[in-house]
């Protein structure tokens, strides 16, 4: 995904646990959730750890995932308040963008256990 100097941010994948992470120094700064609904990837929630705040950690760690949701073939649901907002500003992602539904948001509150 992400390969920079040690002291940059990197944004990794973890297939296993329906989440993009982004580490400081090797350690987890923060994450954007998904469920994945066919080619779309559902992203539900993005979180920043307090101790990072104030570092535009959020925004390297969307643009890096909706990149490689992208570079998936995939589509993007911004169901979470923060990639639904940065969509707004980075129109280049709309191509892969769908809206997110009624029909989603109770299709992930069931994947959710909601």
């Amino acid at each position: 995904m992400n390969e920079q100097t040690a002291d940059a941010p990197v944004v990794r994948r973890v297939d296993a646990r329906h989440r993009y992470e982004i580490l400081v120094d090797e350690d987890r700064a923060g994450l954007t959730a998904y469920r994945d609904r066919g080619d779309q990837r559902v992203f539900f929630h993005t979180e920043i750890d307090d101790a990072y705040a104030g570092r535009g950690l959020a925004g390297i760690l969307v643009e890096q995932a909706l990149t490689d949701v992208r570079a998936s073939g995939m589509r993007i649901v911004p169901v979470c308040p923060y990639v639904a907002k940065f969509l707004t500003k980075h129109r280049e992602f709309a191509d892969i963008t769908d809206p997110a539904t009624p029909e989603i948001r109770t299709w992930l509150q069931s994947r959710l256990g909601r």
